[in-house]
């Protein structure tokens, strides 16, 4: 580490002003870094993805504790100055240049997966990826540490009957066991978003849940039309099907989607998977 300069001195020297278009806000504080890196437990012998490191101040952290870091960068100008950090740390950290939404995390983590993926993840993508890695489930990852808007991590964390219930509690709920790691305060990023951020830690679930892109396809017809009752907002998933689909889950016709357990959306997922594998 004392080879290496302080992030701040790092972003003017290669030009790393954060791009809106790319959702980038910066963490330059090691101990919120060091803080993040804890919280996934990293340690020596892992091996972390890391998604949009910038100048590499989550980077920095997660190689201090002698782990392995591969890390995923769409900004070319960000590639010379994690170069760098490489340098400093043995070269164990892995840079690929690539746009995170289409990589392949399978192919680049073949010969460390499970992984610990840990990322202060761009706001414009996030949702995006965590579907995408929680549909890959525990053959990709053991754990993840991922920062997120605080809205967001609301939404995640929700519980039936609340506002912020909705697709995005359903998916992370059935995939995974989400809780609430920290919240950061607008202050601590470079620079400064219009919003608090939370870092939301995911432990596999405890029973694979299998079914996961037919859940997908009930609770974007659910929620997309909450105000609904189940039996319109279903109607195009199930067709004819739909009242003994909801009988079946034990579900009601005039429930709305916000009134589902997690449970109830899961029974529904596996009915459809069976009715489209038949």
């Amino acid at each position: 580490m004392t080879r290496l300069p302080p992030l701040r001195d790092v972003i003017e020297q290669y030009g790393l002003g954060a791009k809106k278009s790319l959702g980038q806000h910066f963490l330059l504080d090691l101990n919120m870094t060091r803080k993040i890196a804890r919280a996934a437990s990293v340690g020596e012998g892992d091996t972390a993805l890391e998604i949009g490191p910038g100048p590499g101040g989550l980077t920095r952290a997660l190689l201090e504790t002698g782990a392995h870091v591969i890390a995923i960068e769409r900004d070319h100008r960000c590639i010379e100055a994690l170069g760098d950090v490489a340098a400093a740390f043995d070269n164990r950290l892995e840079i690929v240049e690539a746009d995170a939404l289409a990589a392949d995390e399978m192919a680049l983590a073949a010969a460390h997966a499970p992984v610990k993926i840990v990322a202060n993840l761009p706001y414009n993508i996030s949702t995006e990826l965590l579907i995408k890695w929680l549909k890959a489930g525990p053959a990709l990852w053991s754990v993840m540490a991922l920062m997120f808007q605080k809205e967001v991590a609301d939404r995640i964390l929700a519980a039936p009957g609340s506002k912020t219930y909705g697709r995005l509690s359903v998916m992370a709920q059935a995939a995974s066991r989400p809780s609430r790691a920290f919240n950061l305060p607008a202050r601590a990023f470079t620079p400064p978003p219009k919003v608090e951020s939370t870092v939301v830690l995911f432990e596999p679930a405890r029973a694979p849940f299998a079914h996961l892109p037919a859940l997908e396809k009930v609770t974007q017809a659910a929620f997309s039309q909450r105000r609904k009752m189940l039996r319109s907002s279903l109607k195009a998933v199930f067709g004819d099907g739909l009242a003994a689909a909801l009988e079946q889950a034990g579900v009601k016709e005039t429930q709305r989607a916000e009134e589902l357990s997690v449970e109830q959306f899961k029974l529904l997922a596996e009915i459809l998977a069976q009715k489209n594998a038949g």
